[in-house]
């Protein structure tokens, strides 16, 4: 391989609402096909590669809680052997597994209380699918706060992977092609920018002699153009015709990572590949930053102020209910130490619920699927109410008492 200063971080995103695998293969199965082909495609490629590619994956909690469905299994192995495929995943040491949200939330506009669940549940799910967990954490739609980085470096993450428009360097400059640090109520976590160019281009239609030609000019034209200099693209992985193309040659796999590869196998190549885990190992000293509150431009829209998944009434309405019945939920355990032992199944299931509920899917796409929101909340709602009657029955009333350690603390407000 070339001897290079530039440095390619190439990430992929996985994720499919909750049911929507069994809705897809009843409704539309050749949209269905399109899909699932596009999980297995990732893994065979890497495999092909495995002495060049390095690629980056993340997977939502719901969608691998939907790949150990033992229904969608049976329906899909005409297409895909499901099973196999997660442990050809599991065995592949040139992908680096990134974690998210179980449910694919959007961390700033759901309950504080929630993300640290959002958080663990996700990073469990890795555990048991893959018996590894994630050194690095992807937000949906890349949603970020710094008052994350708590709950991050709590539940164990050591890097974040961010929208680089977003990131305000403390010396100034602006220069997205290397790490920073970013430090809130004294939990400092690594930062790596997205180019959100870069990630466009990944999403639509790239080529690899454009790319190299392309990384060079913009390496000359950065701030520091004889330092290691960090490319990060990162896009959805089975949206759209480029990535379900099902002519392989004509995609994103065929048309662009292949021969990128043997580029990169031939030597040829001035970028190289890189895993973060190890790129980062030696940038223990980066500079710091801040990250302004956010998420990746969608279509028209910046990303800056979250109106795609609240800018309507409906919208904010939805995210309302939500967190109306996540504070209820927190007040319960609060008011009373056994309410589990008392009504743990409506518990339960209202939690379930409740953090489903949470999905960004069901904002994303306006008052369309917002109905999909409210099919969670009102059973929620229910077993809340079933919670409290039981209670009552009990003779339990709200006392100040704390809920057990399981249960989590609520997270500071922070600053």
């Amino acid at each position: 391989m070339a001897e290079t200063n530039i440095f390619h971080v190439l990430g992929l995103h996985m994720h499919q609402p909750p049911g929507n695998l069994r809705l897809l293969i009843d409704a539309n199965p050749w949209e269905a096909e399109e899909i699932i082909r596009c999980y297995e495609r990732t893994v065979r490629y890497a495999e092909r590669y495995r002495d060049v590619a390095r690629l980056h994956v993340g997977f939502s909690g719901i969608l691998l809680e939907q790949f150990l469905d033992p229904e969608v299994i049976d329906r899909y192995r005409h297409l895909v052997d499901i099973p196999l495929m997660l442990e050809r995943y599991r065995e592949s040491s040139n992908i680096e597994l990134v974690g998210m949200g179980y449910y694919h939330p959007i961390f700033p506009l759901i309950p504080r209380d929630d993300w640290r669940e959002q958080l663990e549940r996700g990073r469990a799910i890795m555990d048991r699918v893959f018996g590894r967990v994630p050194r690095g954490f992807w937000p949906p739609e890349m949603a970020f706060t710094m008052e994350m980085i708590p709950a991050l470096i709590q539940t164990g993450y050591e890097y974040v992977v961010v929208d680089g428009v977003h990131v305000r360097p403390e010396d100034g400059i602006n220069d997205i092609l290397r790490p920073y640090v970013a430090c809130h109520q004294g939990f400092c976590i690594t930062v790596v920018p997205q180019d959100r160019d870069l990630s466009s281009a990944q999403e639509s239609g790239l080529d690899p002699l454009w790319l190299e030609k392309e990384l060079r000019l913009r390496v000359a034209m950065s701030p520091r153009p004889t330092e290691s200099r960090l490319f990060t693209s990162w896009s959805d992985a089975e949206n759209g015709g480029w990535f379900r193309q099902t002519h392989e040659a004509s995609g994103f796999y065929g048309h662009f990572l292949a021969p990128y590869m043997d580029r990169c196998r031939g030597g040829h190549c001035p970028v190289t590949p890189v895993l973060l885990s190890d790129y980062l190992e030696p940038a223990r000293h980066a500079a710091r930053a801040r990250v302004q509150t956010g998420a990746w431009n969608v279509g028209c829209l910046s990303g800056d102020d979250l109106s795609r998944w609240a800018g309507s009434p409906s919208q904010r309405a939805a995210v309302a209910e939500v967190s109306r019945l996540s504070q209820r939920y927190w007040a319960l355990c609060r008011d009373c130490q056994s309410v589990y032992q008392v009504a743990g199944d409506a518990m339960v299931r209202a939690r379930r619920l409740i953090l489903e509920a949470e999905t960004s899917c069901f904002l994303f796409w306006g008052d369309a699927w917002i109905p999909h929101l409210y099919a969670r909340t009102g059973p929620a709602d229910e077993a809340l109410s079933q919670v409290e009657e039981a209670l009552r029955l009990a003779g339990h009333s709200p006392a100040a008492e704390h809920p057990p350690a399981a249960l989590g603390e609520p997270l500071g407000s922070g600053g």
